[in-house]
């Protein structure tokens, strides 16, 4: 009885919680009052008992992953209580992507309306954040000293690829935990145990500029370029049509790789100027089955494969961003453990899918550790205007965090 009061109470307490993290600004890019986030962080857990420590991202190691937002400083708050193992862990990123247009109230200004809770963040995701801290009020208020650690790790820079941020804490920092739950908005019902990869390229075509009166003096960059596209599109795509991973996702569709042409072209000088250059980008996504490397070397052999054929042209390959996929056993012991507390509030169990789009899982994976993301929200309103959280999803989460930490720490 005595933990269900603390529950019920501490929900609240985190809703209130959640209303003062979403009223700060922490805008990325470029990463706008990063500070006084970590300040409210460190007065809402040491009251709870947590050691908190604050880590200023070194600005050359900003610089070398986002150089644009090098004078903006970055921090990782790591808070702990118990200690020795197992290692519980939860992870948060703190930063939130610009408003934006079209929303009806102040996105920095929450307000519950209808059950939700509107907000910029609220959902993306310091939703999660707010309810694992409120789960780990309950826990230190209700049982006390804990066989093994908890950790807290709010991180930013999630929003722009986490290199200064989770991908920071651990490479650099060296965090190895044994458990990891990532609080991003998978919604009660899902828990993502994998996430897709991404490899991001630009398929550059050099022609010879003329004066666009004289176009049989130069060589037409953006002709060719279409035409590269164009075979890209009818021979190579069909390819991963027959490729189909064997895990669940959100949406079936995206059980196959794909591929996405053209979501930036670049070229041209002028209207009555035969362009020189042109280049289109690629957004190859790959499913956990694949390897990253052997993802890469199949996109460049095939446009030189095109190169060779079109000798009036020089084409080449630039890659521009590398994202491996993530994978945790859907049979493994913290998958399970998950599913079954969260049966214990559901009242059954959730699908496990793989997520369609990229998340901080592949730091901890590629380190070999379990790892989930299960967290409160809608992933559908994440970015929007509007944003929210809906708070029946924030009470289910928070009790099924504090019954994980419980299964594991006492």
């Amino acid at each position: 009885m005595g933990t269900r009061i603390h529950l019920e109470r501490n929900v609240e307490w985190g809703i209130k919680i959640l209303k003062d993290m979403v009223s700060i600004p922490t805008v990325n890019p470029p990463g706008e009052n990063y500070s006084e986030f970590t300040k409210l962080s460190r007065e809402i857990l040491e009251p709870l008992g947590f050691d908190v420590e604050v880590v200023e991202v070194p600005g050359e190691y900003v610089a070398k992953h986002y150089p644009d937002y090098a004078q903006y400083p970055r921090y990782v708050v790591l808070a702990r209580y118990g200690s020795g193992r197992p290692v519980l862990h939860f992870n948060g990123h703190y930063d939130v992507v610009p408003a934006g247009s079209g929303w009806t109230r102040n996105p920095f200004e929450p307000a519950i309306e209808g059950g939700r809770l509107y907000g910029r963040g609220s959902s993306d995701m310091k939703g999660g954040i707010a309810a694992f801290i409120a789960a780990a009020k309950t826990l230190v208020e209700s049982v006390g000293g804990v066989k093994g650690s908890l950790e807290l790790a709010l991180v930013p820079d999630e929003e722009i690829g986490g290199e200064t941020g989770t991908g920071y804490l651990v490479r650099e920092l060296g965090s190895r935990p044994d458990y990891v739950v990532i609080a991003e908005p998978s919604g009660s019902g899902t828990i993502w145990v994998g996430h897709k990869g991404a490899l991001w390229v630009f398929v550059e075509v050099f022609g010879r500029q003329a004066h666009g009166s004289t176009p049989w003096l130069g060589v037409n960059a953006f002709e060719y370029m279409v035409e590269v596209a164009n075979r890209f599109v009818r021979e190579y795509v069909p390819q991963l049509e027959l490729r189909k991973s064997s895990y669940e996702y959100d949406d079936p569709r995206g059980a196959r790789p794909t591929a996405m042409v053209g979501g930036e072209v670049r070229g041209g000088a002028k209207v009555n100027v035969v362009p020189g250059h042109y280049s289109f980008s690629i957004d190859r996504r790959v499913v956990p089955e694949e390897k990253l490397e052997d993802v890469e070397k199949e996109v460049v052999e095939f446009v030189e494969k095109i190169s060779k054929e079109l000798k009036e042209v020089k084409i080449s390959v630039r890659v521009v961003n590398r994202l491996p996929p993530a994978l945790t056993n859907p049979d493994s012991e913290l998958v399970r453990t998950v599913r079954g507390v969260a049966k214990e509030v559901l009242n059954h169990e959730p699908r496990t899918t793989v997520c369609l789009g990229g998340l901080d899982m592949r730091y901890y994976t590629q380190a070999g550790i379990q790892t989930v993301t299960y967290g409160p929200g809608l992933l559908g309103v994440a970015h929007i205007a509007d944003e929210y959280l809906p708070l029946d999803e924030f009470e289910k989460m928070t009790k099924i965090y504090y019954l994980l930490m419980e299964k594991y720490l006492t």
